[in-house]
């Protein structure tokens, strides 16, 4: 494998050079500290937190915010678009104790768009620009920014909005490569991450269809670019940080056995409980605890099982039933004649606007 190095947004070293991508309704501080327990997460992001919310002293806003030591560094990603209200929700990430503060322009959700945020930025350049430098201007932590390909389809413009970010003074620069027209539909273009580093000096990192170690190690060959953002392949895997990082270093990689695959769904539903009331305990469990059983034998029977559990007893004896069935080899059946159904899955964004 070829030699991956960490790099530094200003003074702050992230390595190994992987973060985990922000995710609404998923990286929330108990998934975040739960894959950084696991290892090999260089930089740990927020949900993706409204401005509006934060600035009118939303309870829910406030709670993304939450974040503890081990997760260092640390970064906040906030979205809208109101310059002031940008730059006032960056004052209250820094107040928190937020290492950077990062700029979403790149969710393709509809409601955030409509309101100016999001990929709703990549069409409008003056906004964005006053967005950021009122934010610069404001806050001493290192202003980094998340972008796509380009708002539609024909108009490609990530290495316009890269430069102007860096002429604001933005200090790392991450692109998923697809256009708010195509949402997650599609290959990302990593090749635009490539055109990006050529012509910007601050570091960049690339975004998108990340899911396997090779995966991380040809799109760092490709491009050359400083970092690997990975999200959705870190719901099903919570270990491919630590596989790639022990690739990066010519160690035996990481296997998870059924016990490990067993003890993170105990682990995280134990930190679920701790952080917020039973029900949206037992619903978050619903919507992420099937990722990490993807794969495996009755995986879709299990996770139909764990969508109609009702209680935090129901959702343990259906973890302990399953497993217990596939470490002896016997055929699991779940809820025997009941249609395979599972929570629906929610683009990166996405859960951002639903109440």
């Amino acid at each position: 494998m070829q030699e991956i190095k960490s790099f530094k947004i200003r003074d702050i070293e992230i390595d190994p050079p992987l973060v985990l991508s922000p995710m609404a309704g998923v990286t929330d501080v108990s998934f975040r500290r739960l894959l950084k327990r696991r290892g090999g997460v260089g930089l740990s992001v927020s949900e993706f937190i409204s401005v509006e919310g934060l600035t009118r002293s939303n309870p829910k806003s406030k709670r993304q915010m939450r974040f503890y030591e081990d997760e260092r560094p640390f970064a906040v990603q906030i979205f809208g678009g109101q310059p002031e209200r940008m730059r006032m929700a960056a004052e209250m990430a820094e107040e928190v104790g937020a290492d950077i503060l990062d700029v979403n322009c790149g969710c393709p959700a509809p409601k955030v768009v409509k309101h100016g945020g999001g990929s709703g930025l990549l069409k409008d350049h003056s906004r964005l620009e006053t967005i950021l430098k009122e934010i610069k201007k404001a806050i001493k932590i290192p202003l980094t920014v998340k972008i796509r390909a380009g708002f539609y389809d024909h108009t490609i413009n990530a290495i316009e909005t890269a430069k102007l970010a860096e002429d604001c003074g933005v200090e790392h620069i991450a692109l998923h490569g697809r256009t708010k027209e195509q949402g997650y539909r599609g290959l990302a273009n990593w090749e635009l991450v490539r055109q990006i580093k050529e012509v910007v000096k601050v570091p960049v990192s690339g975004s998108g269809d990340v899911t396997t170690i090779q995966g991380a190690f040809d799109r760092f060959r490709e491009t050359g670019c400083d970092g690997v953002l990975i999200g959705r392949g870190a719901m099903a895997n919570p270990w491919i940080f630590r596989q790639i990082e022990d690739a990066m270093h010519g160690r035996e990689i990481f296997q998870p056995t059924l016990a490990d695959k067993r003890a993170i769904l105990h682990e995280y539903f134990d930190m679920l409980r701790e952080d917020m009331p039973e029900n949206p305990a037992i619903n978050r469990m619903k919507q992420l605890a099937g990722q990490f059983t993807r794969g495996l034998q009755g995986g879709a029977l299990f996770r139909t099982s764990i969508y109609h559990s009702h209680s935090v007893d129901e959702v343990l004896n259906r973890i302990e039933e399953y497993f217990e069935a596939i470490e002896h080899g016997r055929p699991y059946y779940g809820e025997a004649g009941v249609p395979v159904e599972e929570a629906a899955e929610l683009d990166s964004c996405e859960a951002a606007t639903i109440a």
